[in-house]
C-alpha cells in the first residue's frame, strides 16, 4: 500500500541522525524509497540538509569560542588577583618572611604573561637553540666521510 509522504517527512530524515537514510524514511511512512528519492529531489534535502549542519557546526564553534574565551578570563582576573594579594603582603611582611607573597606574585606575573601570548620559560626559544638545532639539521659530510668517522675525529680530538 502506498502512501503520500507527509510534509513532516524531511523533518524525520534529519532526525535521523547516522543511520539516515531513504529507505528509513520510506519504511518509516510505507512508500517506495523512489517516492522518498523523488521527494528529497524536490524538496532539495541534500542541499537543506548540508546547511543545517553548516549551521549546527556554526554555532558550536561559537559556543566553544565564548567558552574558551570566558575561562581565559577567569584564568586572567585570577592571575591578577593572586598578584595583588601577593603585593599587599609583601607591604605588610617582613623580609624574612615575605618569600611566600614573592612566590605567589611570580606565580601571578608568569599566568598574566602566558594568558597574555607573551613569552615564558615554557614558551621561550632562544636564538643559541635555533641555531644548534638548524646546524645539526643541515651539517651533511664533506668528501664522502660519515657521521661515525667525524664522531671517531672529536674523540680523538679531546
Amino acid at each position: 500500500m502506498k502512501r503520500k509522504l507527509p510534509p513532516d517527512a524531511f523533518d524525520y530524515y534529519v532526525g535521523l541522525g547516522l543511520a539516515r537514510s531513504y529507505q528509513a524514511v520510506a519504511t518509516q511512512y510505507g512508500a517506495t524509497k523512489g517516492a522518498v528519492v523523488a521527494l528529497a529531489k524536490r524538496e532539495r534535502w541534500k542541499e537543506r540538509l548540508a546547511e543545517i549542519e553548516a549551521k549546527v557546526r556554526r554555532a558550536s564553534d561559537e559556543r566553544a569560542t565564548e567558552t574558551l574565551e570566558d575561562v581565559h578570563a577567569r584564568h586572567l582576573k585570577a592571575a591578577r588577583i593572586i598578584q595583588g594579594k601577593a603585593v599587599e603582603a609583601l607591604q605588610s611582611m617582613r623580609l624574612a618572611t615575605a618569600m611566600e607573597a614573592v612566590r605567589a606574585l611570580e606565580l601571578g606575573v608568569r599566568t598574566e604573561r602566558l594568558l597574555l601570548g607573551e613569552p615564558s620559560e615554557r614558551t621561550a626559544v632562544s636564538v643559541e637553540e635555533i641555531i644548534k638545532r638548524e646546524y645539526e639539521r643541515w651539517l651533511v659530510p664533506l668528501e664522502g666521510g660519515n657521521a661515525s668517522d667525524r664522531e671517531k675525529d672529536d674523540d680523538d680530538a679531546a
